[in-house]
């Protein structure tokens, strides 16, 4: 019966969700399943979606040459007629046609053949190729150029031919025409007012997309390139304009959803306030009072708290809590790892049990009884803070009155996942939502939130607690490794801990990485004085809390770990880090495990080891790193060389990805699309609405939660 009601459930959302392969777009039921899916991974799920697939690059196959004047080393359309057609078998197998026309002979050649391309060039058939000659071994030739068998009137393409991003199992030329037949079909009138787009001088519509699919062999290629051609414009404001609708329209039905009013009552406040053994930073306070607002109107909350590594994020967190627990709500606090929800759990026991608060840890690893236990405190009201990873929102938790949801490190969950948090709602039956806040320290660049957190409010973090010494950024080839052992023999034997990062659990031949197991042998071999711990992402959870706490209370001094540890793990007695194969880390992810130094007063460092030859982009990313310690900065160079689905995590987010749009260009854009929309929402929502469906086909729907 449980399988029968997954079942129906899942049809039910396949159904719901426009975008979902298996409920093709009626415009679409005329090509088969395999067709289907292939089309799918393109992102084509609706005869429309052909008109905004548009080119990578061009072909120029507008001018034919004689095939004895055609430029050696440059791409070229020829034709000929096919004199000789034969397999060859030295050096290699090998199809061999020779072509001829009044001026010259030219050899093409193929070493990857079907039975079928032999028929097809046969002697006596009349051929056009497009590719590049060279000079080899049977004279002037092509190697698997793009040919055709054509009339001897067949006259040659009048535009530059698109060339697109295809899949397996969907050949070019059949993308080709399927564009061609949806341009042909599809309502290409425009969405938007003659008058929004003046101020901009952006031509219309259908003038745009007809350009790009078949530019006129006089277009500037250099413009269509780096897509800075009036008509990409046009596009990328239409593509920003959807996305800033789709936002904001979110952000303004969130105002109209109820939530349970939350004012701020004070007394557990101030109490832990004054027991804290630290003062808190002007933009703590200034976060906090963000929250405590928000958190008191009849609607739900959505902010983002953003702030760099150890800029005191958890305890804004804690006081959020607080203020709903005040008010006789629970509060729920999701983690992506088990290491980071116990530190949660830790911190959060340690702050608030002395003031009578109820804190429950719920992973997935608990034993059955006592898991059974927490979940009756946690159904019952009893536990008024529940801790946990992925365990939260499965469907066995049920909250008594969920009045807050936290939620860590957000772009790490899924949308699913985060919504599955906030439906399980306040009281049984009623129809509020809970507050949410959600926790990043990967700062995001303004650009960035302007484009992908417009449907949030967003509280920044932006200076770090006093006593905290800026971490010092070492670079050191593999090949001073000895150097590096000796600087964590001294610090360890001179009191402080360290930790010593490996990218991988096991080898791997294709990568070539150190790896934590064979790091591990060979340092307690090295070190046979110290106290040397291991932790990584395929231990047992209880295992990794055992070793993770010992490491906090200082048992062990040098703890090899894999990146698990990049996020929440506070040790002020840990004081230097070297992080192995640092080149083939992203920043934020670099910047991240630089953090886990540095969180007590004592100097500390963190030694990047690197191996030789380095990337070019291995060796930006390391200087970048290298000279600077800012969070925003890191984040900024990194959408600029990863972009924004990596940076965020959106692949997983909900929010429509950027195709066309580039935030690093394309700023100018961006605010003239942002200030577009919020003119057209309140005075033109048909407008609004016909543009969001040309661009989003129902996925407007479907945003960030």
């Amino acid at each position: 019966m449980r399988r029968e009601a997954e079942k129906s459930t899942k049809a039910a959302r396949r159904a719901q969700d426009p975008a979902s392969p298996l409920t093709p777009h009626p415009s679409l039921a005329k090509h088969g399943k395999a067709m289907l899916a292939a089309l799918a991974k393109l992102g084509i799920h609706r005869e429309f979606d052909f008109v905004l697939h548009l080119p990578l690059r061009y072909d120029d196959e507008t001018h034919l040459w004689p095939i004895g004047e055609a430029p050696h080393g440059e791409i070229v359309l020829v034709e000929g007629t096919i004199v000789d057609n034969v397999i060859k078998y030295r050096p290699k197998r090998q199809l061999v046609c020779t072509v001829e026309d009044a001026s010259g002979v030219l050899v093409m050649r193929f070493l990857n053949f079907y039975p079928s391309q032999v028929k097809q060039l046969a002697p006596g058939e009349r051929v056009r190729l497009f590719g590049e000659i060279r000079q080899g071994f049977f004279g002037a030739e092509m190697v698997h150029p793009k040919y055709r068998v054509v009339r001897e009137d067949m006259p040659v393409a009048d535009t530059l031919t698109p060339v697109y991003p295809t899949t397996a199992g969907l050949s070019q030329a059949n993308l080709q025409r399927m564009v061609h037949e949806a341009l042909a079909a599809s309502d290409l009138s425009d969405t938007l007012p003659p008058g929004l787009l003046a101020p901009f001088k952006l031509p219309a519509f259908r003038e745009c997309v007809s350009f790009l699919h078949h530019p006129p062999p006089a277009a500037e290629r250099a413009a269509l390139q780096n897509r800075s051609h009036r008509a990409w414009r046009r596009i990328k404001f239409d593509e920003l304009l959807a996305q800033q609708l789709s936002m904001r329209i979110h952000y303004d039905r969130r105002k109209s959803v109820s939530a349970p009013p939350l004012p701020p009552r004070g007394q557990l406040t101030h109490t832990l306030l004054a027991r804290l053994p630290f003062q808190l930073t002007r933009a703590q306070h200034h976060a906090i009072a963000e929250i405590r607002t928000d958190l008191a109107l009849p609607h739900p909350m959505q902010r983002l708290l953003q702030g760099d590594v150890g800029s005191g994020k958890t305890i804004v967190a804690a006081l959020a809590a607080l203020q709903a627990i005040e008010n006789g709500f629970q509060v729920a606090i999701m983690a992506p790892t088990e290491i980071l929800g116990e530190q949660h759990f830790n911190k959060f026991s340690g702050w608030l049990t002395a003031l009578g608060v109820s804190v429950v840890w719920l992973a997935g690893h608990l034993a059955r009884k006592q898991k059974r236990e927490t979940l009756a405190q946690v159904a019952a009201g009893d536990a008024q803070i529940a801790i946990g990873t992925h365990a939260l929102f499965q469907d066995e938790v049920e909250f008594h009155n969920l009045g807050l949801a936290i939620v860590d490190e957000q772009h790490r969950f899924g949308v699913h996942q985060r919504l599955a948090l906030r439906r399980k709602g306040t009281r049984s039956g009623s129809a509020a939502q809970p507050h949410q806040l959600m926790l990043s320290a990967t700062p995001i660049p303004r650009t960035l939130a302007m484009t992908y957190y417009a449907d949030l409010d967003v509280s920044v973090i932006a200076e770090m607690p006093p006593g905290r010494t800026p971490v010092a950024t070492r670079l050191v080839s593999d090949a001073r490794r000895d150097e590096v052992i000796k600087r964590v023999r001294d610090a360890c034997v001179e009191g402080s801990q360290a930790y010593w990062v490996c990218p991988l659990i096991e080898d791997s031949e294709a990568l070539q990485l150190q790896t934590a197991l064979d790091t591990y042998q060979r340092l307690l071999a090295t070190f046979p004085e110290l106290r040397i711990g291991l932790v990584h992402g395929r231990l047992p959870a209880a295992e990794k809390a055992a070793v993770m706490q010992a490491f906090q209370n200082g048992e062990i001094q040098l703890l090899v770990a894999t990146t698990v540890i990049e996020v929440g793990v506070d040790v002020p007695n840990a004081t230097l880090m070297v992080v192995e194969n640092a080149e083939r880390m992203g920043l934020a992810q670099l910047h991240q495990l630089r953090g886990r130094v540095g969180r007590g007063a004592a100097r500390s460092t963190c030694i990047l080891l690197y191996q030789n030859p380095l990337s070019q982009l291995a060796r930006e990313r390391l200087k970048i790193i290298f000279e600077t310690t800012d969070g925003f900065e890191i984040a900024r160079h990194d959408l600029r060389l990863r972009g924004p689905g990596e940076l965020l995590g959106a692949r997983q987010s909900g929010v429509p990805m950027l195709r066309f749009a580039d935030l690093d260009t394309d700023l100018d854009l961006l605010e003239a699309a942002r200030n577009a929309a919020q003119r057209i929402l309140p005075l033109h929502p048909a407008i609004a609405e016909r543009h969001l469906q040309r661009w989003l086909g129902g996925k407007q729907h479907y945003l960030r939660v």
